[in-house]
């Protein structure tokens, strides 16, 4: 831990380009959604041959990772383009500008390791549902690390865009409970 500095001792801001917001939408909201979503085809997720332990669908755009290229996807939904009208507002873009999304359901036990998300992307806006997890963030600079984590609480919204989006990767450690993801991102 010695080569690891602490963000919050050295400053009490996010990194550059990152915003959260909680209280996106209402639990009524949540409820609507979380029925809706839970309909959805979801597949486990593969990675180079692996199957991770969370399960996922996506529309507008989807990522294959063997061919490291976007594909076609089916058209979001209607529920998922009234969401996608929220996180436009958050991220204070046109809509139509946020033109994938991916839909995740991490059970419980699941988590997601370090990474950025692939370079086609441009920002990037996550909804968290459900129930909260621990989103991290890092960054090496020299022998050390920079970290900052907050907790995404339920109906919250976090933006990645700029140096947080390409110098930062993120993770997210285990969830205790099951919860959903929507990410919103624009193409570059």
């Amino acid at each position: 831990m010695a080569d690891q500095l602490d963000f919050f001792e050295s400053s009490p801001s996010w990194p550059e380009g990152f915003q959260y917001g909680r209280d996106l939408i209402t639990r009524e909201d949540e409820e609507r959604l979380l029925q809706q979503i839970r309909e959805l085809p979801f597949k486990e997720f593969e990675f180079h041959g692996f199957l991770g332990k969370r399960r996922t669908v996506s529309f507008g755009k989807s990522y294959d990772f063997a061919e490291e290229k976007l594909r076609p996807a089916d058209d979001m939904p209607a529920f998922l383009l009234a969401l996608q009208q929220k996180a436009a507002t958050f991220a204070h873009l046109p809509a139509e500008q946020l033109t994938q999304v991916l839909v995740t359901e991490y059970g419980a036990n699941t988590g997601i390791g370090w990474h950025r998300d692939k370079g086609v992307f441009g920002d990037v806006v996550g909804i968290s549902l459900l129930s909260s997890c621990r989103f991290r963030l890092r960054r090496k600079t020299g022998k050390q690390w920079e970290r900052v984590s907050v907790v995404l609480e339920p109906r919250s919204a976090y933006l990645l865009r700029g140096p947080v989006r390409t110098e930062w990767e993120h993770s997210i450690p285990e969830v205790d409970a099951p919860r959903y993801s929507v990410t919103y991102r624009t193409i570059r």
